[in-house]
């Protein structure tokens, strides 16, 4: 654990450690040079002594960073210091949906289905980024005050071996994809998994599986189907419920196909939640897929289980099951399916199958006898053109290079390269070398922008620094200037830029370059009238800097009764301030002469006013000691408090009726 104060990177200052998981320990953290709170994960060191590891994770981080979407957490800086590994994030405040979900119970399908589609629309943009999650888990969706979601550790997880189980992850395998179990490829439809899992748990209330151990749960993930959410909330709507088990199916390719198909099944149940929209595709084969002796053998090797600490019984379940559930639930919507339909269904794919093998049997025979030997020159009939290695070209000359050979290009999707420029080849769906029929088209993806990573511009000239950027690629149109005022960065030098330094973005996409206008100037406020405090406050939240003398004046002790800069002055921003507050001088009581029996309106207002700078105000009394307007006493006279000059001080006035009543 860290412990507060302490400086990483000679700017975030840990404040507090606020949570903590399986890799990393996350702390609230103020960044001193932006003077804004962030979240910092610290990873443990477990973690820290693995090099490939470590390399893996600030690679991955640094992809998140360039993720912008009002349901991600930002990603803000990645670095090490003294052995720490740390990642700065957005601070979000909030709490995960895990603990939502244990503080409700469980969600209303509406507030399910609400949360749901903006995780979709935050992995929509990563996956357009070709970053995989990985992780998706309530632990990792947290709800902010204001009942937003934001999806948190986007890429990171890919850091971690695909095919490692260990408690740490006891969290994460509760909603791990059978792929990922089972330590095979994972894609986008590993995170649709992961978030039917999550919507599962949404619903209600409960996780589809569970187990003393995470191989017994990744177990389950490979071998059992989830029991459906209506067998536990038997109100929830037909295709929200539809919509889970599609995303839960064991095979990917009965899972939605992307996010954005998912995005918008949820977004038709809002509207009709008894329909029959979700389409899943029909088995082929078994539903059950049986788990080999190795794979269970890397799966214990991986959680740190011996041969002899768990065993496991190879029980197919049976497809009927699932037919059957899936029948009482469309009885129950009138929506009846014929169980013989399902059979011939099978049966049908099967026949299916075995047509496709012949003719693409007969199509490769036929292929094969069309390569004729050409007699005069020993090679392949002419017929067939060899598909050239387009990478790197330009779009123009790939097209050239095909129609040389009598093949067709076909541009079939954009991505952003890091290698190359926009317009030129990034990779070949068609496989280079292989031999087709000339007019064959040839599939390519090409360059939307070239990938680069921004450099460190800060305290650099503007025009060295436009100029470093045009050299890696940016043209004019794209680089964009905006001033602003430093206190340390000199005039017309770069501040900083967005994206920030260390960020990969595309030489198509536009850069803001922050330039110094120089230190802040602030407008001095008027003062006068104001208390000390007031006055001093004012000037500290311009970021000037107050300078107090002290002068006796008759104006109340404490005002402010002058100012040297004038209110609307434009001066520096750590300037400093002078002004004058009142000093009132003390009056010696003991030199007053007794005033009793005096009268007040002939003789002792005037004696206090001339000689003392002290005003009365009298206050009439019944008195049979004094006459009528003769004084009868001054009572902080007779207390002896101190008097200032130009207070004002109550006079006992007798109103009569006088000595022996005269």
């Amino acid at each position: 654990m860290i412990r507060e104060g302490v400086m990483l990177g000679g700017r975030y200052e840990i404040m507090s450690r606020i949570g903590t998981g399986g890799m990393a320990d996350v702390y609230r953290a103020l960044d001193r040079k932006l003077n804004r709170y962030v979240a910092i994960k610290v990873l443990k060191s477990e973690f820290r002594e693995d090099a490939t590891f470590v390399r893996k994770f600030q690679t991955e981080a640094q992809s998140a960073a360039g993720l912008l979407h009002p349901s991600i957490v930002n990603v803000y800086d990645v670095g090490e210091d003294r052995g720490l590994y740390y990642i700065v994030m957005e601070l979000v405040e909030g709490i995960t949906l895990k603990d939502y979900i244990q503080k409700k119970g469980r969600l209303t399908s509406k507030e399910a289905i609400g949360i749901a589609v903006q995780v979709c629309s935050a992995m929509e943009v990563a996956h357009k980024h070709h970053i995989i999650h990985r992780d998706i888990k309530p632990q990792n969706i947290i709800i902010s005050k204001e009942g937003k979601v934001k999806v948190t550790d986007f890429g990171i997880a890919k850091a971690t071996s695909s095919n490692t189980i260990s408690t740490n992850a006891m969290g994460s395998v509760h909603y791990t994809s059978p792929e990922q179990a089972r330590g095979g490829y994972s894609d986008a439809k590993s995170d649709i998994y992961s978030l039917g899992i999550t919507m599962y748990e949404m619903v209600t209330g409960e996780l589809p599986f569970d187990g003393d151990s995470t191989v017994s749960i990744a177990l389950k993930h490979l071998q059992e189907d989830i029991t459906e959410p209506s067998e536990i909330v038997p109100d929830i709507p037909y295709s929200l419920e539809q919509i889970i088990l599609k995303c839960t199916q064991k095979s990917p390719d009965r899972r939605y196909g992307n996010i954005i198909q998912l995005e918008k099944d949820l977004r038709h149940s809002l509207t009709d939640p008894e329909g029959d929209f979700v389409v899943i595709a029909p088995f082929n084969g078994s539903n059950t897929k049986i788990i080999t002796e190795e794979e269970l053998g890397r799966i214990q090797k991986a959680a740190g289980y011996g041969d002899d600490d768990y065993s496991y019984d190879d029980d197919d379940d049976d497809d009927d099951d699932y037919e059957e559930r899936r029948a009482r639930r469309r009885d129950a919507n009138k929506k009846e399916l014929d169980p013989k339909m399902a059979k011939l269904t099978k049966i049908l794919a099967v026949v299916v199958g075995v047509i496709l093998f012949l003719l693409l049997a007969f199509f490769a025979g036929k292929a094969m006898g069309g390569l004729k030997a050409d007699p005069n020159s020993g090679s392949l009939s002419s017929d067939k053109a060899e598909v050239p290695n387009l990478i790197g070209m330009s779009q123009k000359k790939a097209e050239k290079e095909c129609e040389k050979r009598g093949l067709k290009l076909k541009v079939v999707d954009e991505v952003e390269s890091k290698k190359q420029e926009k317009g030129h080849i990034v990779s070949q769906r068609t496989q280079d070398g292989v031999r087709m029929p000339k007019g064959g088209i040839v599939q390519v993806v090409i360059s939307s922008g070239k990938l680069v990573k921004i450099p460190k511009l800060e305290d650099k000239d503007y025009i060295a620094a436009r100029d470093k950027l045009i050299e890696l690629g940016f043209s004019k149109a794209n680089i964009k200037m905006e001033k602003e005022p430093s206190d340390n960065i000199a005039e017309d030098n770069v501040t900083r830029t967005d994206p920030k330094a260390d960020v990969w973005l595309s030489t198509s996409k536009t850069i803001t370059v922050y330039v110094s206008s120089g230190i802040e100037m602030k407008k001095v406020p008027s003062l006068v009238g104001m208390t000390r405090s007031e006055a001093e406050k004012a000037l500290k939240d311009l970021g000037l800097v107050p300078e107090v003398t002290e002068e006796i004046s008759v104006t109340e002790s404490g005002k402010v009764i002058s100012q040297e800069t004038a209110a609307g002055t434009e001066v520096e921003k750590g300037s400093s301030i002078k002004f004058v507050v009142s000093k009132k001088k003390t009056i010696d009581t003991s030199a007053i002469e007794d005033l009793t029996g005096k009268s007040y309106d002939g003789y002792v207002k005037g004696y206090l006013k001339n000689k003392y700078k002290l005003n009365t105000t009298p206050s009439y009394k019944s008195s049979t000691e004094y006459y009528a307007g003769e004084v009868i006493s001054i009572p902080d006279l007779v207390n002896g408090k101190t008097l200032y000059e130009g207070d004002t001080k109550e006079v006992h006035v007798s109103k009569g009726p006088g000595p022996a009543g005269n």
